[in-house]
């Protein structure tokens, strides 16, 4: 497996499924850092009712938290959200080890289907990820969005036995 520019300039990078209420913390103010203090989204928006259902990450280079994400069940799919790093980790590999991390917990829960609402200029990131947009752009917190959706490794491990 190729390593991230992230990994190997930062030999101590670590994504952590959020266990505690610093670790909670952490996430929110990567995520304040980026949606409300960059992206003018509302504090309200940004922290919102589906915070205590969601499983959160927080990526650490060593101890400082760079980057977050969040992952919530939703009728049978995963829904993965609030994916965001920090403006000097960007382009690095940071997002996509985030990504990475929750794709390995969502089939570790057997889930088939993930989904996600990408802002517009994300959107090449996801698609290089295995992503498709499956919908028309709407506005989210005043942003450009499209819904993309990835089968996961359950459906095609399926289909290759299917063949076989």
């Amino acid at each position: 497996m190729k390593r991230s520019d992230l990994e190997r300039k930062h030999k101590k990078v670590n994504l952590k499924i959020v266990e505690n209420e610093k670790e909670l913390n952490e996430a929110y103010s990567v995520r304040t850092t980026v949606f409300v203090d960059e992206q003018n989204v509302p504090m309200e928006e940004e922290i919102d009712q589906y915070e205590d259902e969601a499983t959160h990450f927080v990526l650490y280079d060593e101890n400082t938290p760079v980057g977050a994400g969040r992952f919530r069940i939703v009728d049978g799919y995963g829904k993965v959200e609030r994916i965001c790093v920090l403006k000097q980790y960007r382009k690095t590999g940071a997002g996509k080890t985030i990504m990475n991390g929750i794709e390995k917990f969502a089939t570790e829960k057997g889930l088939r289907k993930l989904k996600l609402n990408a802002q517009t200029h994300a959107i090449p990131f996801y698609a290089g990820l295995g992503y498709e947009v499956v919908s028309d752009e709407f506005l989210d917190a005043g942003i450009p969005h499209k819904t993309m959706v990835k089968h996961t490794l359950i459906d095609e491990l399926q289909s290759i036995k299917a063949e076989a």
